[in-house]
């Protein structure tokens, strides 16, 4: 089976968890943790990083962070990763919903004004497969209206919206570190921002907010959401490779772009002038004219030993937030359209060529047996 994703690990991930292991710095102090937060922030154009233990809880610690709670409001896209949502439901906070646009995929920006209220706090934008939203439009408007902007940047590590890393464009960037991410932990995430205060408050809060003076004193109500020193370990090993690993990806796509661009019914994806895509997952459209559905195409894909996986289910027809009295009779029509047709292929940074024009060939040959049937 080629796997949908898979982690590409090498010597220095050994060699880093092993010190560790010989030092006895196991948990969630020690030298790496230190300079995996510095070098990535500082990668992503930020003064501060705070390691948590995923990406979730570090879209949460953000939210926390930045005083957003019951009764605030959240802009954020229909189309995501549950994580993003949940993350403002956690903190009391109501997620308000924006659909898609038909590009990228990302927030559409245009729609973002009108589910404005007085009771909005933040601008979540979401850069969903590691294409970088359009940040300009979104930065102006949170200026107008005082609003802070929480990127999720869990998908795109070392994707750039005008030569700037996203995740480091707004107030605070949040990134996961999950084992399918460009760059991984295992588990684990992070939290960026420039402004000390926010950076002081989420160490706080994310180590269970001891108060300076007297350790077991609690004027805060914190988390443990605590990275271990083996987890930043084997995330510095990996970071001291991010460009090759993001270069992996993105070649990975242009062959895929290359051999899949003249097959009918496939909507490839997309990379705008302002931005770096830096495909986390390689991700299509199947459209009517390719002759089967999405659906049909994974399950003879699996048959070849191919893993694939659907697009998100948009958040307006999730179940768990539905009868929490969310999202009732809203209806996104791109964000639909897009899980409704949308997959992705193969796209760990240790793919190569060979099997990538494998999972192509297959492709063609079901399409063509496809439409004789």
């Amino acid at each position: 089976m080629i796997p949908v994703c898979e982690p590409l690990i090498g010597d220095k991930e050994w060699e880093y968890v092993k010190d560790c292991l010989e030092t006895n710095w196991i948990s969630s102090k020690g030298k790496y943790i230190e300079e995996f937060e510095r070098k990535f922030a500082h990668y992503c154009g930020c003064k501060y990083g705070i390691s948590t233990t995923s990406g979730t809880t570090a879209l949460h610690l953000a939210i926390a962070t930045a005083g957003i709670g019951t009764g605030d409001e959240v802009v954020v896209p229909a189309f995501t990763m549950a994580s993003t949502v949940f993350a403002i439901v956690y903190a009391g906070a109501k997620p308000v919903l924006v659909d898609s646009e038909r590009e990228t995929w990302n927030i559409d920006v245009s729609k973002i004004e009108e589910k404005l209220t007085p009771r909005t706090k933040a601008i979540l934008p979401v850069h969903i497969y590691g294409h970088p939203c359009d940040m300009k439009p979104i930065l102006d408007i949170a200026k107008k209206h005082r609003l802070s902007i929480i990127e999720d940047a869990a998908e795109a590590h070392g994707a750039e919206y005008e030569g700037r890393k996203v995740g480091g464009l707004g107030d605070i960037g949040c990134f996961s570190f999950y084992a399918n991410k460009i760059i991984t932990t295992g588990e684990g995430g992070m939290m960026l921002t420039n402004r000390p205060e926010i950076a002081e408050k989420a160490s706080s809060l994310k180590d269970l907010a001891y108060f300076k003076e007297r350790r077991f004193l609690h004027t805060d109500l914190g988390f443990n959401y605590r990275m271990t020193n083996i987890q930043a370990a084997i995330g510095l090993a990996q970071f001291e490779r991010i460009e090759e690993l993001v270069e992996r990806r993105r070649a990975n796509a242009n062959l895929y772009n290359s051999l899949l661009k003249d097959v009918p019914g496939i909507r490839l994806p997309v990379e705008k002038p302002r931005a770096r895509n830096v495909y986390w997952m390689y991700a299509v459209l199947i459209e009517e004219k390719f002759g089967i559905s999405r659906d049909e195409l994974m399950r003879r894909l699996a048959e070849k030993g191919i893993e694939t996986r659907t697009f998100f289910i948009p958040m307006h027809q999730q179940p768990a937030l539905i009868n929490m009295g969310l999202f009732r009779g809203e209806n996104y029509p791109v964000a639909e359209e897009i899980s409704r047709q949308g997959l992705y292929l193969p796209s760990g940074s240790g793919l190569s060529a060979a099997q990538i024009e494998h999972i192509c060939q297959q492709i063609k040959k079901i399409r063509r047996k496809g439409i004789r049937e």
